[in-house]
Order: structure tokens, then sequence, then C-alpha cells
């Protein structure tokens, strides 16, 4: 199912066929070396997927989307809207991540731009975060260019990260 699409991407649930190559981003220490949980075996990437096959279980309008060029068809990475708990309170993520052979094309701006735009518009969210563990400047970038800002340290049983935020301000 397609959740939103932009110039250059379409975003929509994750299939099973696209295991291989969600894979095969995963299992890149380089990709995945600002990730907590460093890489995935194929077998962790297979079990995230079919988490996110029809959005995120409890809160199935946010997940993880598949990140698609919509002039090639070419799967580039992940990017979405991940639910969590910080502090007993909820929070909502903006997660991306592209395909390193695809990095400083703007993709991962322009997924995180379009996600916004749904979170505000479609969704009615009132405040974004981004998780950046430190010293990931790309992600710094990306979160700054879609209007976040940092926000404070977070330290807990993921090791620690910046917070970024944005205030999307209410649509109740």
């Amino acid at each position: 199912m397609v959740i939103l699409q932009t110039p250059r991407l379409v975003l929509r649930h994750l299939e099973l066929q696209d295991l291989d190559a969600l894979f095969a981003l995963y299992c890149d220490p380089e990709i995945r070396q600002y990730f907590p949980d460093g890489t995935r075996t194929l077998e962790e990437t297979k079990q995230e997927l079919e988490w996110f096959l029809h959005g995120h279980p409890r809160f199935p309008q946010l997940g993880l989307w598949a990140t698609v060029e919509r002039a090639s068809g070419a799967f580039l990475g992940r990017c979405g809207l991940l639910p969590w708990e910080i502090g007993g309170k909820h929070e909502d993520e903006l997660a991306f991540l592209i395909d390193k052979n695809r990095w400083g094309e703007g993709f991962a701006t322009e997924a995180a731009s379009a996600i916004v735009s749904y979170a505000r518009t479609v969704l009615n969210l009132e405040r974004l975060i981004c998780l950046i563990t430190p010293g990931n400047a790309a992600s710094v970038r990306v979160a700054e260019k879609v209007g976040m800002s940092y926000e404070r340290e977070l330290n807990d049983e993921f090791g620690l990260c910046h917070i970024y935020s944005y205030s999307l301000g209410s649509k109740h």
C-alpha cells in the first residue's frame, strides 16, 4: 500500500519481496554504524520486515516504509514514523535510512520532508522527534533541514543519543 509520494519517491508498506534489498542495507556496517543494535542478520531483518508489513502492529498508521525511487523502481531504503515511550511520554520518531550508494542525492531529506507534512496534515500529530547517535552529522543535517532542532541528550538501554524535535502544532 502506498503511504505517500514525492516528486522522486514512493513510500509504501514493506513487502516480503523487499527482504533481500533491505538485508543488503542492514548487513552493511557503514550504513548501520550509528544504529545502537549495529548490523542485522537475515533472520533479524526478516522479523523486522514482517513486523512492519501492515504498518506498526500497535499503531498501523505508523511504521517503516519502503522508500522507492519512482523513476527506476529501485529500493533506496526505509523511512517512516516509529512510536516510542520516552520518560513515560509517547513520542513519534521520524526515521530514515537510505542506501549509501545514493547518499548525497537528497533522498533522505525529500522523504523526511514528506513524512513531516504527512504527520501534520494526515495524522494530525503534534510533535516529531529524531533519535540521533552522537557523531551522525548527516542525520543531524536532515533533521535540521526539516525544521528540527536539538532538544536534549537521552541515555537509555540503547545508549546515548541526541533528541531533535519539531512541534507540528495541534490540528485538534
